[in-house]
Formats: C-alpha cells, structure tokens, sequence
C-alpha cells in the first residue's frame, strides 16, 4: 500500500483522535479494527528548506565559466547535484534493440530536461533527481540531501561548505 500523506493527530490523555479537517481522510485511509504503526514526523525547517534554495542561488550565479553550459538554472544545478549524491530515483528499461533504446532515451529526455540517461545497448538507464518536497522527504532525508548537494556543490565551485552557508545566509537577508 503506498504511502499516504501523514495526517494531523490529537492526543487526549487515552486515544489519538483525528484533527476535524482529517476525519474524512482518517476513515478513507484506515480500516476499522486494525492496528496500526504510529509514529511522530518531525516537522522539517522552513528557514532550512529557504536556505538551501539561497545558497543554491547564490552557488549558480558563481559557477565558473566552464560548468555554466552545463547547469542551465539552479533548479538544475541542484537536480543534477541530488542524482550525483546518491538521492535519486532509477528506471532500468530493456527495449530489446540499441535503435529502441536510443528512441526511448529521446523520449525519456523530453518528459525530464534534468534526469540523467544513458543507453547501455539494448538498455536505457534513467536516473530522477528525488522529489525534496516536504510530502518527499522527511527532516533527517532532506538535511542529508542537503549536506551532500552543498558538500559536491561546494567541490564544484572550490569553496568549502562554510563559505557556501554564509552565502546562503546573506542571500535570504538581502
């Protein structure tokens, strides 16, 4: 069963009762009866999530003349930097030829400008940057994510991760 959207909980001192907006959803979601795992989602960092597109933006306006053909915006600075860290979600599809494959890559490419593929034969190997979304990713993945994109972004520019968080916070107060 996929993930649903976590939903918003009251404790009253003997049960959890759903928050009146998510009754109709609890019901939907949950079947009478049963038991369920409940757990505590750690609300992420608004002023993280708002730093890490700040110092991104900051990272793109400095990159050096060579990568800027590269990454075409931030977005795609920071896509690319999320698949080459490890943060990413991958197709493997075998379309039977090389000539199919090199078709289904094209087609691949339209529906994702930032994706990495490649044609390996018959084969095409896709490769998405992982949504960072707050319904995505929870506190701990997103601040791993981000570690690791300002860590290779930082190797990118030749900065150390310090300069790139100053920037950061310099951007969001300018």
């Amino acid at each position: 069963m996929p993930a649903e959207a976590p939903l918003l909980w009251q404790w009253d001192g003997e049960a959890m009762w759903p928050r009146p907006a998510f009754v109709r959803l609890a019901n939907k979601q949950f079947v009478v009866g049963e038991t369920y795992r409940l757990g505590e989602i750690e609300e992420r960092s608004t002023s993280s999530h708002g730093h890490q597109f700040a110092w991104l933006k900051e990272a793109f306006k400095n990159l050096p003349e060579r990568l800027t053909r590269e990454y075409a915006s931030p977005d795609h600075l920071r896509k690319a930097a999320l698949i080459q860290t490890g943060f990413y979600r991958e197709t493997i599809l075998d379309v039977g030829t090389h000539e199919a494959a090199v078709g289904v890559a094209q087609a691949l490419r339209s529906k994702d400008q930032f994706a990495w593929i490649v044609v390996r034969g018959h084969v095409v190997v896709m490769r998405e940057a992982k949504s960072q979304s707050r319904r995505s990713m929870d506190k701990a993945e997103f601040q791993a994510s981000k570690t690791a994109i300002m860590e290779h972004i930082a190797g990118l520019l030749g900065v150390t991760t310090q300069e790139l968080e100053a920037a950061g916070r310099a951007e969001a107060n300018a």
